[in-house]
């Protein structure tokens, strides 16, 4: 847990899904007391979303845990770069890929290159996620639905689809829902309703996948401070982002990618179908 939390000052990206090199303070991805034991040693694992927030506080964890990281993203080629650095800081292989994960064709041809350059597939990591507030359901445009649930559902659909040929028994797939899948949220109504069904689709697919011997489970993180924020909501917003929770604060993505690393290693051996809460302290159902 970071000893300090640093103030964060209002402030707003004008592209999304935003840049990690833009924020002020910068996320904590790489967690200096986290010692690696070899849970994942000789896995490959690609994570949709990886290049910033916490897709790369994941992507790390896993290279010290022993895994070659594949890290699928849109366009945000710096964070990627320096999120491939950090990873082969670890000693292990980083593949970056990028393209739009809302496209099948491109989830197709993600899989496949990962497969190739190296050498197979052990885990999955559906993340990949976007979210556009809006004050009233009137707003919310039918391209604004549909560009929400084609990245935030139908590319964890896609990438399952290719990559189920190529896990092994012992595969273990984890995908990101949210807090809001349990509370809702009034101003994101579209995106809470994506989350929501990641939360079927984990529970769902844990059944098919059962006697294949593949494990499926799903995180649902609270307020994490990672470029979707500030690319998302309003200055003053930004700067009381997370205050409301039992904690006090926002999490960081470091305090995350732990329920990554348990659920996609054999100490999660007995989880399929469940989901995880790293929310700060708020209490779901679920």
């Amino acid at each position: 847990m970071p000893e300090e939390q640093p103030s964060r000052p209002p402030q707003h990206q004008t592209h999304e899904p935003g840049l990690e090199t833009e924020m002020t303070p910068q996320p904590r991805s790489d967690d200096a007391h986290y010692r690696g034991s070899g849970k994942l040693a000789g896995k490959v694992t690609l994570i949709t979303g990886g290049d910033s927030g916490i897709g790369r506080a994941v992507a790390i964890a896993f290279a010290k845990e022993g895994a070659d990281v594949a890290v699928v993203y849109l366009e945000e080629h710096k964070d990627a770069e320096q999120t491939r650095e950090l990873v082969q800081q670890q000693g292990r292989r980083c593949l970056l890929i990028s393209g739009d994960v809302g496209d099948e064709s491109f989830c197709q041809a993600a899989i496949k290159n990962t497969v190739e350059e190296l050498g197979h597939l052990d885990i999955l990591i559906n993340n990949a996620g976007e979210q556009h507030p809006q004050e009233n359901i009137q707003d919310i445009t039918k391209d604004q639905l549909e560009r929400t649930f084609r990245t935030n559902i139908f590319s964890f659909f896609y990438m399952t689809k290719a990559a189920a040929k190529h896990l092994p028994k012992g595969g273990a797939i984890v995908n990101t829902t949210s807090v809001t899948a349990y509370r809702g949220s009034p101003t994101l109504l579209d995106y809470s309703a994506t989350k929501g069904a990641i939360v079927s689709f984990t529970r769902s697919l844990s059944k098919a996948f059962a006697e294949r011997g593949i494990r499926v489970n799903a995180v649902a993180p609270g307020p994490i401070w990672t470029p979707l924020i500030p690319s998302t909501f309003p200055p003053e917003r930004v700067a009381s982002f997370g205050k409301d929770t039992t904690l006090g604060r926002p999490g960081e993505p470091e305090e995350v990618a732990p329920s990554y690393v348990f659920l996609a290693s054999d100490d999660g051996s007995y989880f399929t179908g469940q989901v995880m809460h790293p929310n700060g302290g708020e209490i779901v159902n679920g």
